[in-house]
């Protein structure tokens, strides 16, 4: 029995112990940060003969805090095509969509810390590729330039980990040869993910 007691006593303080250790340590935004994007939506409004379609995203970002500040950001996305009822030329029923290839350079501007949440706000350009996709009529990669603005808030639960909710409104750039389905007008679409943020460097 005391060996139940002397036992129960040493786990509940090495609990203590480290639950008080993770409370000291400092929650907030590394110098490197690395945050991956396992879910979100990628839509696209109608334009002209362009039918507006939504896309499963999936991503991951790589960012360099040059100070408390600003900080500038590599961004890999992909939009995977889903079924979904569409209505373009002459199909009008499910179609997959095409899956998409995104990729972004961009500059956060972070809101001063209050506690474990950061606020920001960001923009940057980079180029989109619509990949083949025979069943309507796009029967080569092609890839557009873009811009992006948008913003969203990190959460900080330690000194290695975090959390990031974010929202871009991103432009297309139209191209003369593009396929009828998407990029022969300017087009715009709404992009939204959730994150897990890693601190590489602290």
């Amino acid at each position: 029995m005391k060996r139940s007691i002397t036992t129960m006593a040493v786990m509940f303080s090495l609990i203590g112990a480290g639950h008080a250790f993770a409370q000291s340590e400092p929650a907030g935004p590394g110098t490197l940060e690395i945050m991956i994007a396992p879910g979100g939506e990628t839509f696209f409004t109608q334009r002209n003969t362009g039918p507006s379609f939504g896309n499963y995203d999936l991503g991951a970002s790589l960012t360099y805090n040059v100070n408390s500040i600003v900080g500038v950001e590599a961004e890999f996305n992909g939009a995977l095509g889903i079924s979904q009822s569409l209505q373009f030329g002459a199909l009008n029923g499910s179609v997959k969509t095409p899956n998409l290839v995104g990729y972004s350079g961009n500059v956060v501007v972070s809101a001063r810390r209050r506690a474990s949440f950061i606020p920001y706000a960001t923009g940057g350009i980079g180029g989109l590729s619509l990949l083949q996709t025979t069943g309507l009529d796009i029967n080569a990669t092609e890839t557009f330039l873009t811009g992006n603005v948008g913003g969203g808030v990190k959460w900080y639960g330690g000194k290695r980990w975090g959390l990031r909710a974010d929202y871009r409104f991103v432009t297309v750039q139209s191209q003369n040869d593009a396929p009828a389905f998407f990029g022969q007008t300017t087009r715009y679409g709404h992009r939204v993910y959730g994150g897990v943020v890693l601190n590489a460097l602290k």
